[in-house]
């Protein structure tokens, strides 16, 4: 019997590697089928763990940049089309939130306003615990390069010791820390975020926002 393989997937991680290799490239890439992508990886998987795999789930974690609506509405509203586009595709979302915070410059005495990402790292963490104690799969990959997931990882590996953890690094986004403390990992490379496009449309209306 096939082992499961889960994914759980840094929005904002894999986001960012994608933004660099599309001004690298000039490609749009950030219409990415992560059901699509996620299964072009299962070979990796399984040449990592020696056993024949099957996808069981995908899990994505973001967070709406709501504080730009007001001068950026552009980009919130490409968010929402790109999450509806990934719930089509079977992908489970999991949306964190940005909190406000005041901060003080050491150097010049001026204060200003900075939103940071909130509570993504804890729901990636403790979904990676959720989906072992389901047994939802045998081996779960963690799409990232943050070391703020490696006590999770940790966690996982004292909880579950039968259960093997990897680590997919986004586009030059790789940890030398983050993979030591994996069971595996292995690199996702420019040809297949390429390929692991959406078409244009999706499902009953969606279309691909303008740059994506």
């Amino acid at each position: 019997m096939p082992k499961k393989v889960s994914f759980l997937i840094d929005g904002f991680n894999v986001y960012h590697s994608l933004d660099t290799l599309g001004k690298m490239t000039g490609a749009s890439v950030k219409w990415l089928d992560l059901v699509r992508l996620c299964e072009g990886y299962l070979q990796a998987v399984r040449g990592a763990i020696g056993e024949r795999v099957e996808l069981a789930g995908v899990h994505y974690f973001s967070a709406l940049a709501e504080h730009l609506a007001a001068r950026k509405p552009d980009v919130v509203a490409r968010h929402r089309t790109y999450i509806r586009a990934l719930g089509d595709s079977g992908v489970r979302v999991q949306l964190s939130h940005f909190k406000r915070r005041d901060v003080r410059c050491p150097a010049c005495g001026k204060s200003f306003i900075r939103y940071e990402e909130k509570e993504t790292d804890v729901a990636i963490g403790l979904k990676l615990v959720e989906v072992l104690a389901t047994d939802e799969c045998d081996t779960a990959v963690l799409v990232t390069g943050d070391t703020d997931l490696i006590p999770a990882i940790a966690a996982a590996h004292r909880l579950f010791p039968e259960r093997k953890i990897g680590v997919a690094f986004p586009f030059l986004r790789h940890n030398r820390e983050l993979a030591e403390h994996a069971d595996y990992s292995f690199k996702l490379d420019q040809r297949s975020l390429l390929k692991a496009q959406f078409p244009v449309r999706v499902g009953s209306g969606i279309t691909r926002p303008p740059g994506w």
